[in-house]
């Protein structure tokens, strides 16, 4: 089938190299515009546009997907399908003009997780497993009729990163097995039903990734998890009266037993109290300064031990 691929960061990467290496036709490669990012605001380019640069594959990149001239080059490929992994919703008269329709790769098991961040709650939320599914898109997001799916288990003290690289494997080949059978037509869906207890994934924002010491240990140390290695889960360290942003990179549950919000420094570690069980925190990251393993930090850090999180 011809083929057009609609995609922005790295997880998108792999499921476009699967197709791109496979017997379909790529025709292109649809993707963020070049932003400025990082301290020196740089121009920065999206994965996948330096997949397609690497691999001389036609880049699209629009500023409004709206865009009449956009739409008529979409229009002039004359594609079997769209493939969108990662990517902005699309307006209807885009995820419209291909014959067998436009479809999505998501990171989790649907209807869980619809939105934004679903790997990411996924191990914040303590499940189980996780997993991958396609479906058709429409004009709502991450509710169109299921294709496929496949599951799989999340280990204890797995962090949002290790999650991502697997499920990016498993998405691949999930998606090039659902475009082989697309190809024959011999499929069926189903339609989505919303359940009374549905998970969510929204936007990971500054006040949903801010730690709450009144919580348990285990619920503080899947946040952490969840949001290793980026953005990182933060409170405040009330350094010398001086609040300071506190990030906590990793974290382990720990038998030590500290009060809630105080810091121990026992054997060259560094545990933090909770509502229930201590945290012995393993990679930290003082405000203006680069992360760190914990025995490197406490090098510079003895006095952390008077402080107390807010």
């Amino acid at each position: 089938m011809k083929i057009v691929f609609m995609g922005t960061p790295q997880f998108a990467v792999t499921s476009l190299d699967t197709i791109f290496r496979s017997k379909h036709e790529l025709l292109g490669v649809v993707t963020s515009t070049d932003k400025p990012a990082g301290r020196g605001n740089k121009i920065q380019q999206s994965a996948v546009k330096k997949y397609a640069l690497e691999n001389n594959i036609s880049i699209y990149q629009p500023e409004k997907l709206k865009d009449e001239s956009f739409i008529k080059n979409l229009q002039e490929l004359n594609a079997d399908l769209f493939v969108v992994v990662a990517f902005r919703m699309l307006p209807e008269i885009i995820w419209k003009i291909p014959k067998k329709g436009t479809i999505n790769l998501h990171a989790s098991i649907l209807p869980n997780y619809r939105g934004a961040a679903p790997i990411n709650w996924a191990i914040i939320n303590g499940e189980k497993e996780s997993g991958v599914t396609t479906f058709f898109i429409n004009e709502k997001i991450d509710t169109g009729d299921v294709l496929q799916n496949e599951k799989i288990s999340i280990v204890d003290g797995q962090t949002a990163g290790e999650l991502h690289d697997k499920l990016m494997l498993v998405g691949s080949k999930l998606l090039i097995k659902t475009i082989n059978t697309l190809e024959k037509g011999n499929y069926k869906t189903i339609k989505q039903k919303k359940t009374e207890n549905q998970s969510v994934a929204p936007k990971l924002r500054r006040e949903n990734t801010k730690i709450d010491w009144s919580k348990s240990a285990f619920s503080i140390r899947q946040l952490i998890l969840g949001l290793n290695p980026y953005p990182g889960a933060w409170t405040i360290i009330n350094k010398e009266e001086k609040p300071y942003n506190f990030k906590i990179i990793n974290a382990k549950l720990s038998d030590q037993k500290v009060p809630e919000k105080n810091i121990l420094i026992a054997d060259n570690k560094l545990f933090v109290g909770t509502k229930t069980n201590a945290l012995e925190l393993i990679e930290v990251q003082m405000e203006g300064k680069k992360r760190m393993m914990v025995n490197e930090f406490l090098k510079g850090n003895k006095n952390i031990k008077n402080y107390i999180l807010l």
